[in-house]
């Protein structure tokens, strides 16, 4: 009997989960001063990250309560140049799941009159991830982040009106 793709990957994180607890245990066991700093270590990135964890999750969670398909297809359509641009740059940063998700809703927009660069700017701002936020300041720090993540944004712009020129649209 074969086994269903998400009955596969389901067993895979269990089979990682048991591997990561018997490696832990084992480093318990053979040396538990070993253990005690990666413990101490764990809980010191966990303190670095939580703060800026829980901005992104609060944002997160206001985005999914303050915004709905709707009013995005209705201001996207009909807003100004501006807002358009500042809407397609947002929804595109707070966006998440896979991006096949995405298509339909594209889709609807585009036959609804949005211009495909708005569109493409929308794609190109999903490489900023919120969730991946507090990874990227601390490696990097605070200001090379944040620089980043503001000229990613800034760059979407003649990164959607090339995209929509090279595809022969006005």
């Amino acid at each position: 009997m074969e086994k269903s793709p998400n009955k596969k990957n389901k067993n895979g994180k269990w089979i990682f989960l048991g591997v990561s607890v018997i490696i832990y245990l084992s480093i318990f066991f053979v040396d538990s001063s070993k253990m005690q700093i990666i413990l101490n270590n764990y809980i010191k990135l966990l303190l670095q990250i939580l703060p800026v964890f829980s901005l992104v999750y609060l944002i997160m969670l206001a985005t999914n309560y303050f915004v709905n398909n709707k009013d995005l297809k209705k201001h996207m359509a009909e807003g100004s140049k501006l807002k358009v641009w500042t809407i397609s740059i947002i929804a595109g940063i707070i966006s998440v799941g896979p991006i096949y998700i995405w298509y339909p809703l594209m889709q609807d927009l585009q036959k609804k009159g949005v211009k495909d660069r708005y569109l493409s700017t929308f794609l190109y701002n999903r490489g900023i991830k919120l969730q991946w936020l507090p990874m990227l300041i601390l490696y990097f720090g605070l200001k090379y982040s944040v620089t980043l993540l503001i000229v990613m944004a800034i760059l979407s712009i003649p990164q959607g009106i090339i995209t929509e020129k090279l595809a022969g649209k006005k």
